[in-house]
Formats: structure tokens, C-alpha cells, sequence
């Protein structure tokens, strides 16, 4: 073995991570996500205090068909603070149809600032709806304004209210599986030139 030459593992990756399209009997389920496979431009906006960083974001089949996936990149290659958390960030989201639950399970890795977080997602009315309850603070990931060339996206934090014998209590809301959560500053998306 030694004296082979080493295979090309990131184009066998490739190869059999990336697909061209979904796979039979999933285009309808998972194109919540699928009308955004393509590259994009998104301009990223600080919650606080007015910060601004440019960014790319590039969706694609992968696993034959049947996820979709996505790489966001703030601030994007060649722009300052690409690796300053917590504001830079560098990771991806997987996302599958679960036909049990009727939804789109998402996981987002994001190495920059370590995160692992889980979701479970749904359109609802013209917006998708992503909760995660499985970290502190819970979230809630919303897809809006979509229209073919841009969408905005907003990461919500749960409000947190303190508690007589605890540190934090969620307040709750029924609309909102159970969360009332903090209105965020959006990140403005757009699709780019062909």
C-alpha cells in the first residue's frame, strides 16, 4: 500500500456527497428547502449594535437525493474577521424529510464557534418555521419575505425570564410551540447573478 499513489479523497467526497436533483419521491417534501439550491449572496446584520458583514450561502442535493445541504460563510472569503467569534461563522445544515413526524429534521455544525444545534422545521403559511429545544437557549430559525431571487433569514432567541429558585424560565406561547421568542436582526439574502 505504501507505494500507491494516495487517492483523491475530496473529489471521491464529492462524488458521492453531491447529487443532481432529489431523490424519486421526495422532490415535493423536501423542496421547502430544494427552491434554494443555487449560490447566494446575504449581507449579515448585528442583533445590537448595527454591525454589518458580507457572506455567501450555497445550497445542494446531497445523499442521493435525499437531504439538502447547505454551507453559510460570514464573513465571506476575502473579507476581514473570518475566523473572530462569535460574529464569524463557517458551517453547514443538513436537512431531511422524517415521514413519521411529517417535517424536515435539520442539524447545523458550525466549527467557527463550536455549535451543534438540532431543529425540526415546517412551512407555515409563506414563511419555514425551524425550532431547536435541544440547547440553551432554545431558537427559532425563520425563513421569510421568500420570493425566486432573495429571502430573509432571522435566528430567534427564546425570551428568558428569571425565576424564583431557578436561573432561567422560558415564557411561553402556544403559537409558537410552547416559546415566546426575542425578534432578531435579519440577514438579507439574495440570489446571485447567473
Amino acid at each position: 500500500m505504501r507505494n500507491q499513489a494516495r487517492p483523491n479523497y475530496s473529489l471521491a467526497l464529492s462524488s458521492v456527497l453531491h447529487a443532481d436533483g432529489p431523490a424519486e419521491g421526495l422532490g415535493g417534501e423536501l423542496m421547502t428547502f430544494g427552491r434554494f439550491i443555487g449560490s447566494w449572496d446575504l449581507v449579515w446584520h448585528g442583533a445590537n449594535d448595527g454591525a454589518q458583514a458580507i457572506g455567501e450561502l450555497h445550497f445542494g442535493w446531497v445523499l442521493g437525493g435525499r437531504a439538502v445541504q447547505d454551507v453559510w460563510i460570514v464573513p465571506g472569503p476575502g473579507e476581514p474577521g473570518t475566523d473572530l467569534a462569535p460574529r464569524a461563522f463557517h458551517g453547514s445544515t443538513m436537512r431531511l424529510y422524517d415521514r413519521t413526524l411529517g417535517a424536515l429534521c435539520s442539524t447545523w455544525v458550525e466549527p467557527v464557534n463550536g455549535r451543534v444545534r438540532k431543529f425540526i422545521g415546517r412551512e407555515q403559511d409563506d414563511e419555514i418555521v425551524l425550532i431547536s429545544l435541544d440547547g440553551d437557549p432554545p431558537l427559532r430559525w425563520r425563513f421569510t419575505e421568500i420570493t425566486r431571487d432573495s429571502f430573509t433569514w432571522l435566528a430567534q432567541l427564546a425570551r428568558v425570564a428569571r425565576a424564583r429558585g431557578s436561573s432561567h424560565a422560558a415564557s411561553r406561547s402556544a403559537e409558537t410551540g410552547g416559546l415566546r421568542f426575542r425578534a432578531s436582526s435579519p440577514v438579507r439574502v439574495s440570489a446571485r447573478p447567473p
